[in-house]
C-alpha cells in the first residue's frame, strides 16, 4: 500500500462518512423538520428528499464496499463520479436559494468524488 492508495482511503473515508451522515438524515428525516433547516426542501416533491438522501447513502456505501472487498471494485469510482454528479446538482440548488453556506460544502463534496473517481480508475 503506497501513499497515494492511503491518500485515496482517507478521502474515501471522508466522503463516505459525510453522504451516509447527510443523506441519512434527508431520507430518515420527516420533510416538516427538513423543511425548517434545507429551504430548498419546500421547492422538490415529497419524494425528492429521500430519494436524494438515499442515492448519498448508497454512493457513501459504494465509495468503501467495492473496492474494500474486491467485489466489483469498478463500482467505487463510478460511485464517485455519481456523487460529484449528484453534488453539482446541489450546488446549484444551494446557488438558486442564495445558500452560500451549503453550496461550498457541496461542491468540495462534489471535488472529493472526482477524486475517488479518477484515482480509483488509474
Amino acid at each position: 500500500m503506497d501513499y497515494s492508495d492511503i491518500g485515496l482511503w482517507v478521502v474515501q473515508g471522508l466522503l463516505a462518512f459525510a453522504m451516509i451522515a447527510s443523506g441519512g438524515i434527508k431520507a430518515a428525516t420527516r420533510r416538516e423538520k427538513l423543511m425548517t433547516r434545507m429551504a430548498w426542501v419546500a421547492g422538490f416533491p415529497t419524494w425528492a428528499p429521500v430519494a436524494i438522501g438515499a442515492a448519498e447513502v448508497a454512493g457513501g456505501i459504494g465509495l468503501i464496499l467495492p473496492w474494500g472487498t474486491g467485489i466489483v471494485p469498478v463500482l467505487t469510482p463510478v460511485a464517485g463520479a455519481c456523487l460529484a454528479i449528484l453534488m453539482v446538482g446541489a450546488v446549484k440548488v444551494h446557488a438558486d436559494h442564495s445558500d452560500l453556506k451549503g453550496g461550498i460544502p457541496a461542491g468540495v463534496l462534489g471535488l472529493l468524488g472526482i477524486i475517488v473517481a479518477v484515482g480509483r480508475s488509474l
